[in-house]
């Protein structure tokens, strides 16, 4: 199902991220990432949690920030 990211959410480091998205029925997701090994800059899908579905993307960013304890919890959804 074709999904648009709202929003992506990286450490200050650089070596993880999280995209908070919108599917096409109009239910919200998102996705850990982290940083290719190889330096490529790209970032490989850890597909632990885009199978969730939210019917708000307040509540997606919620379930984000109590499973990825990197994610400032001051953290708000703005788009």
């Amino acid at each position: 199902m074709k999904r648009t990211v709202l929003a992506s959410l990286e450490t200050t480091d650089g070596t993880q991220c999280v995209d908070l998205f919108v599917r096409a029925d109009g239910t919200f997701g998102f996705e850990h990432y982290r940083a290719d090994l190889d330096g490529a800059g790209r970032w490989q899908s850890l597909n632990r949690y885009s199978h969730l579905s939210f019917v708000t993307g307040d509540e997606a960013l919620r379930v984000a920030k109590a499973r990825l304890p990197w994610l400032d919890p001051r953290t708000v959804w703005r788009w």
